[in-house]
């Protein structure tokens, strides 16, 4: 008896956080139609091959197909005339960099070609980045209380995914 009641009662905490909206909908909303927002990167999910994941296995607190970055300040800050990414990267690339400043996707955009799709209860945004060294496409797809998935597909390196939350810019002091 005690343990189907504490199993109800887990069950019940966890449900209750994840109805928990990291915003309400109009909030999410305004932030994509006025084209203002961030995205915060919580996970990283690099496509899955049995090279990362042996890699990624030894890594304390990861596994290779969900990597935990909650603390650091990975995002992604999108506006009307601009695009600045500083996310990290894992995965296979196919051509070397020199640069050890290059290896996450980090870069600032002020040519790009920005479309957003309203679909019932989420958006998706696909951002083609056309003054930036690599070719690459991003893909946001965000529900109405603000969680989001990022895909970045780039022509020099294996996709990956990030799962994480838009937020307001907030001003710099």
């Amino acid at each position: 008896m005690k343990k189907s009641l504490l199993l109800a009662l887990t069950i019940l905490a966890i449900s209750t956080l994840n109805t928990k909206a990291q915003t309400d909908s109009a909030k999410t909303r305004q932030l994509v139609e006025a084209q203002n927002f961030l995205f915060n990167a919580t996970n990283a999910m690099p496509m899955s091959s049995a090279d990362i994941n042996r890699i990624m296995s030894r890594l304390p607190g990861n596994t290779g197909s969900n990597i935990n970055l909650s603390g650091s300040n990975y995002d992604l800050q999108i506006t009307k005339d601009s695009v600045v990414a500083y996310l990290p990267y894992y995965g296979r690339a196919f051509t070397a960099t020199l640069n050890p400043d290059d290896a996450g996707t980090k870069f600032k955009s002020k040519n790009f070609k920005y479309t957003s799709v309203k679909k019932k209860k989420n958006w998706i945004i696909t951002i083609d980045p056309k003054d930036v060294k690599d070719s690459q496409r991003m893909t946001l797809y965000i529900t109405e209380n603000g969680y989001a998935t990022l895909t970045v597909n780039n022509s020099n390196r294996q996709s990956i995914s990030y799962n994480g939350t838009i937020a307001e810019i907030k001003p710099k002091k």
